[in-house]
């Protein structure tokens, strides 16, 4: 396995400044960093992903839908074309940074609700916008890791039943899905089975608590988690995800109003250290 990081516990937005973090990371072991693509331009992350080959970490993307204004699944021309451009934005940052992955839910925009489940109709577009981006994204050597969400914040993607019938529905060598164990431990009744009926279509894997705090503290089973997904031969990115209160934006948007790690120095290493012993375990 790969041992990674989701860089939004740090900032939404990776600069200069965030380098000896990333140092520190590489000192500890870790094989990449998972970059926020959620703002900037393309000559930021192609010199970003220079910097990081100057440390020695490989790297993969994270990217939503930020609005209603731009949503690749709208029955609206205009907007789903807004849509569509921002994806394709999202992926010029991906190619620039040399990402091996670009992941986030990248489907729908966050806390934008319907009232209803996935139309026919937005399965169809958002698979026909999808397909097209994998097309690109294999051309650049990196794959797509769709995120799917918890009904609260979003009603496009939520289960591995529904993310395996998008995955079909694609039907595309470079889509695949992250699958993260926070949302599945509120949407699937066994999240380990679940991670079966994706079987091989996990392009990364988010380990991330069911508190978004670190890992291993909290009441996922993450032993049991590694154990149905080796079984899926799956020996790829393993990859924190944990949250704090210290970014105002990213508080807001994932609810955390309380400090779930102490420091950054106790959030890597005993991540890091948690997740190899886990995974040998397992």
């Amino acid at each position: 396995m790969k041992l990674g990081i989701n860089l939004l516990c740090l900032t939404d937005f990776v600069e200069d400044a965030h380098l000896p973090h990333v140092s520190r990371l590489r000192q500890l072991g870790y094989d990449g960093v998972e970059i926020p693509v959620l703002k900037g331009d393309v000559r930021h992350y192609e010199r970003l992903g220079k910097s990081l080959d100057a440390i020695g970490m490989a790297r993969s993307s994270t990217s939503i839908i930020p609005s209603p204004e731009a949503n690749p699944v709208s029955g609206d021309v205009e907007v789903r074309e807004n849509g569509i451009r921002h994806l394709n934005w999202a992926l010029d940052c991906a190619i620039a940074l040399a990402a091996e992955s670009m992941g986030g839910p990248f489907h729908a925009p966050i806390g934008h609700f319907t009232g209803y489940g996935p139309t026919e109709d937005e399965l169809n577009r958002g698979a026909d916008a999808h397909r097209a981006l994998a097309e690109r994204a294999a051309t650049n050597g990196i794959t797509l890791s769709l995120e799917h969400l918890n009904r609260f914040e979003t009603y496009f993607l939520n289960t591995m039943e529904q993310a395996r019938s998008y995955v079909d529905r694609v039907d595309h060598p470079a889509f695949k899905i992250m699958y993260d164990t926070f949302h599945a431990n509120i949407e699937e009744k066994d999240p380990r089975s679940s991670i079966g009926v994706i079987g091989g279509d996990i392009g990364v894997f988010h380990v991330s608590e069911n508190d978004r705090g670190i890992p291993g503290r909290g009441h996922i089973d993450f032993k049991a988690m590694f154990s149905a997904l080796k079984a899926t031969g799956y020996d790829g990115w393993l990859t924190v995800e944990a949250f704090g209160a210290g970014l105002p934006a990213i508080a807001a948007a994932t609810r955390v109003w309380r400090p779930l790690f102490p420091d950054f120095e106790t959030l890597f290493s005993e991540s890091a250290n948690f997740i190899r012993h886990t995974w040998g375990a397992a």
